[in-house]
């Protein structure tokens, strides 16, 4: 098992997805990865030498990944935040930040909680 930047990549995967398995690597940024390193996208990573690893890892050192990319992101949000732009608010009520629906879409952000509305009627006999 490959571990690389405090993450274990999954043994049984193909390199090129296990590198996805890392905060701020994509599909495309591994495949750039892989062709600077020069290892077969298609090798498995329980297949990779100790150097083919020792490689990855100081060609993945030049990008912003996992705890300061992490940072970087959570100190964008604040300055949104802090400046009180429309962005900014959306982040502060927890709803959709880019101009999606919100009546009837944005459970995940919102929570799935579905509130039913009370028709006006009571039920049963009525009070004296």
């Amino acid at each position: 098992m490959a571990r690389i930047e405090g993450v274990n990549l999954p043994s049984d995967k193909k390199i090129k997805i296990g590198l996805t398995y890392i905060f701020g690597i994509g599909e495309s940024r591994a495949l750039e990865i892989l062709d600077k390193t020069k290892i077969d996208k298609e090798a498995r990573v329980k297949d990779l030498t100790s150097k083919q690893v020792d490689k990855l890892k100081k060609v993945i050192e030049e990008y912003k990944i996992e705890g300061s990319l992490k940072r970087e992101v959570a100190a964008n949000i604040k300055r949104l935040k802090d400046i009180k732009c429309y962005r900014g608010s959306r982040h502060k009520k927890n709803l959709p930040v880019r101009g999606q629906q919100t009546q009837s879409n944005s459970r995940t952000v919102r929570g799935n909680v579905r509130h039913t509305l009370a028709t006006g009627k009571r039920s049963g006999p009525k009070a004296p």
